[in-house]
């Protein structure tokens, strides 16, 4: 079933794009940001969004404003923020009676998390992260994860070990410090793509469907 476009409002900023990928059997729905250098239509997006529809999760995707004008500069968190809230506002009109959640793409997964520790998204069962990005990469630290924190809600972390945003050894204890609400589940060399290198005797495709099976399991474990 192709993507329905979808437009959104965002108050005092205009319109953005939106897809919605839904089947007739769908049992949730996530809002998906984007990461911060390629929009909704980017093939990891179409992907993620296209495979967790069959396996009935509806995700409705959306351009941050930035994207939109077709610039290369990420919007402000105050932006992004009011794009997120705003998407988040039409998904639950659209969703009826789905379970709602929450999450993103790397920059777009840390700018949902950021809206969610600053004032709680109404009725959002959960975030789900793909490759939060926990520092710049060659600049390890954890400064970005202070706002988890704040954050009360099921928590799903997505992340390759290879992942130069985020390594390993300094994504574990943030994680484990949130408590039984978070979840990380790591992808074996797979990069910040999700890419993995030949030598690991894997797919990508592999990969992309190990993370969206645990992807649909943990949303449906948290409805």
């Amino acid at each position: 079933m192709p993507a329905k476009p979808i437009s959104i409002r965002i108050d005092g900023t205009g319109e953005v794009s939106a897809l919605l990928d839904k089947t007739r059997d769908a049992k949730a729905l996530l809002v998906l940001a984007h990461g911060a250098g390629a929009g909704m239509t980017h093939k990891h997006m179409s992907a993620t969004a296209e495979g967790l529809a069959t396996r009935g999760v509806a995700v409705l995707r959306f351009n941050f404003p930035y994207m939109e004008k077709g610039s290369k500069r990420p919007d402000s968190p105050a932006i992004a923020h009011a794009a997120i809230r705003a998407t988040v506002a039409k998904a639950r009109k659209l969703a009826g009676d789905l379970p709602l959640f929450t999450g993103g793409r790397s920059f777009g997964g840390r700018m949902t998390s950021q809206a969610q520790a600053e004032d709680p998204l109404p009725d959002v069962r959960g975030l789900v992260f793909f490759a939060w990005p926990l520092h710049p990469s060659g600049k390890p630290g954890t400064d970005r994860a202070e706002h988890l924190s704040k954050v009360k809600l099921p928590m799903l972390f997505l992340q390759g070990t290879a992942d130069t945003l985020a390594e390993t050894h300094l994504l574990k204890p943030v994680v484990a410090g949130l408590g039984k609400r978070a979840r990380l589940h790591l992808v074996d060399h797979a990069d910040h793509s999700f890419h993995v290198p030949a030598k690991s005797g894997r797919k990508d495709t592999e990969v992309l469907d190990e993370i969206l099976d645990v992807t649909r399991d943990w949303m449906l474990k948290n409805t």
